[in-house]
């Protein structure tokens, strides 16, 4: 008894779909955020402004780096519009700008836990 045959490939495919794509322009500026956003200390700093507004020094802090490190992440992340700030008399103050970004944090957690 001979094997049976297998139908062609285009007789047991669906007529393709008009697949919905982001211009390469638009993801080149998605892959600039997104590496922007791959450092420890950056993603730290995302956990903790997800949850109220902090100051540089707190953030420092908590991420256990320099001031001076610490305000050159968040010009990073403000630059790329992740991040705004507010003076409040001698220090400033940082908050989430881009709303995504709690979407984006709560893909990390899941993959890789919190706390």
């Amino acid at each position: 008894m001979a094997p049976a045959r297998k139908p062609a490939a285009t007789a047991s495919r669906k007529a393709p779909r008009k697949l919905r794509l982001t211009s390469l322009e638009r993801l080149e500026q998605a892959a600039e955020c997104l590496r922007t956003l791959a450092h420890p200390h950056r993603l730290r700093i995302v956990q903790m402004l997800l949850q109220q507004d902090f100051s540089v020094g707190e953030l420092a802090l908590a991420c256990e780096i320099p001031s001076h490190m610490a305000s050159e992440h968040l010009r990073l992340m403000q630059r790329c519009g992740l991040l705004s700030s507010e003076k409040e008399g001698r220090r400033r103050f940082y908050r989430i700008a881009e709303e995504h970004l709690a979407n984006i944090m709560a893909c990390v957690e899941a993959r890789f836990g919190s706390s």
